[in-house]
């Protein structure tokens, strides 16, 4: 049986770091099955999932449990997958002037509603014409069945009005109505 694992991954970024952690991996014959991984603000920041046989989880959590004698700190979690059935899977899009809370604002709108956020992608970057500092951000989203879209939809709308940016909302890889309708 094979054992799947999430770890997130932080330390002072410097060569060699995704090496020492694919290294433990192969050595511990795991399977590196999909990351995401970055440098943020001077740390090499990641999460990353791995398949291994049962027999070699122990071992190999313990192994990279010490990296942390390299400066890297791996906490690791079984993976557990949940159940998503007649959720859309949507994405979310927003791009304005950057400020405080936009994040909160919009985080807080899709937890009301029950709406969960499977990735989140933000960058704040200068604007070509004017330089003043831009927000963007992509978010794969998780909309239950008994969220009323429509009401989502308007609320998010209020928000971006408010916070003065765009907001859209739309249907990324299921078919509407397999997905509960999404329109």
């Amino acid at each position: 049986m094979q054992a799947s694992l999430v770890m997130t991954v932080i330390g002072d970024d410097k060569p060699g770091l995704v090496e020492s952690l694919a290294d433990l991996i192969a050595q511990h014959r795991g399977n590196w099955l999909e990351s995401r991984m970055s440098r943020l603000g001077g740390q090499f920041a990641g999460i990353l999932r791995v398949e291994v046989a049962e027999e070699e989880e122990r071992a190999l959590v313990n192994a990279l449990r010490n990296l942390q004698a390299q400066g890297l700190t791996v906490v690791v979690r079984s993976d557990r997958p949940q159940k998503t059935a007649g959720a859309a899977l949507c994405v979310l899009e927003i791009v304005g002037q950057d400020r405080r809370g936009i994040v909160r604002e919009i985080s807080r709108a899709l937890a009301r509603r029950g709406v969960n956020v499977e990735e989140l992608n933000t960058e704040c970057a200068s604007a070509a014409m004017s330089g003043e500092t831009m927000f963007t951000a992509r978010a794969e989203v998780r909309i239950p069945t008994n969220c009323n879209v429509s009401e989502l939809r308007e609320e998010l709308e209020k928000i971006a009005a408010d916070l003065i940016v765009e907001v859209s909302l739309g249907e990324l890889r299921e078919s509407a109505a397999a997905a509960g309708g999404i329109t």
